[in-house]
């Protein structure tokens, strides 16, 4: 899933850009949309709906409606879990008004902002659509190990699969107990050769007998302690021909794709490569 923010003064015209996005994105895929708000909407009627619920004790309530509306209520969601929950089910998610996030954004007004900028402008009138799309086309989408599996059970293979086998590397806190904790590791990668390298490797395992589909992922940037790092997907005929791929998958990632890992800890950072 590909995520773009939008960010600027509350008279620069944010929703408005927000709505041509998605009006175009929505072309290509399935869009969903999150949106900071300074204090809760009044969804409730006369505590009938979610609050009571909430009251009670519930940490999430949702309600339906007959004609297949929805809304939800709860506490403690943040934007990264908001968008890994979107990743399964939707192609791209447009942000609006998180302008300390590490997402890709479309900055208007000179807004202070954290994550990348795709593109800058007064107001959203003065936003080149074309270009934004172009610029958002090349950046890296957001995949979880759900929205992985999701897509690979899409696969027109799939009614000759009887097994999907992952595999999930995560930064831990230390190899030992007296080792000191790691804060996080920072990722970068040798751009375009390590896709093609894993693409390469995702079609050579395809090829063993029983394979089905193999989908390799490895995030960049800053990766804190007790967050996911790497997936490793596989569709197969049978559960050995889906476990023998994953571990091949792993190996040769770790062996063959330029990869480069910074670890800090508490007292220390170092490239891990300058330390083998």
């Amino acid at each position: 899933m590909h995520v773009l923010g939008v960010v600027g003064p509350s008279d620069s015209g944010k929703t408005t850009l927000v709505e041509r996005l998605t009006d175009r994105l929505a072309e290509r895929g399935r869009v969903a949309s999150v949106k900071h708000l300074t204090h809760a909407p009044d969804i409730d009627t006369e505590g009938k709906d979610t609050a009571r619920h909430r009251a009670a004790g519930a940490a999430t309530a949702y309600g339906l409606t007959d004609d297949e509306g929805w809304f939800a209520t709860g506490e403690d969601r943040t934007l990264d879990d908001t968008l890994d929950a979107l990743a399964p089910d939707y192609d791209y998610a447009i942000v609006e008004g998180f302008s300390d996030a590490a997402i890709p954004q479309v900055v208007l007004g000179d807004r202070d902002h954290t994550g990348p900028e795709l593109a800058a402008a007064p107001t959203a009138d003065d936003v080149d659509l074309d270009a934004v799309l172009d610029a958002l086309a090349g950046t890296e989408p957001r995949a979880t190990l759900e929205s992985l599996v999701a897509r690979i059970k899409a696969s027109p293979r799939a009614e000759r699969a009887g097994a999907v086998a992952t595999f999930t590397g995560r930064v831990r806190a230390r190899d030992a107990p007296d080792d000191e904790p790691t804060e996080y590791l920072s990722f970068e990668k040798y751009e375009g050769v390590a896709d093609d390298r894993m693409e390469t490797i995702e079609a050579e395992l395809e090829a063993r007998e029983g394979v089905l589909d193999v989908l390799l992922h490895h995030r960049t940037g800053v990766i804190e302690y007790g967050e996911d790092i790497v997936f490793v997907v596989v569709l197969a005929g049978h559960r050995g021909e889906a476990f023998r791929a994953v571990e091949a998958g792993i190996d040769r990632l770790k062996d063959e794709v330029p990869l480069f890992k910074k670890e800090v800890t508490v007292d220390d950072e170092f490239w891990v490569h300058e330390r083998r």
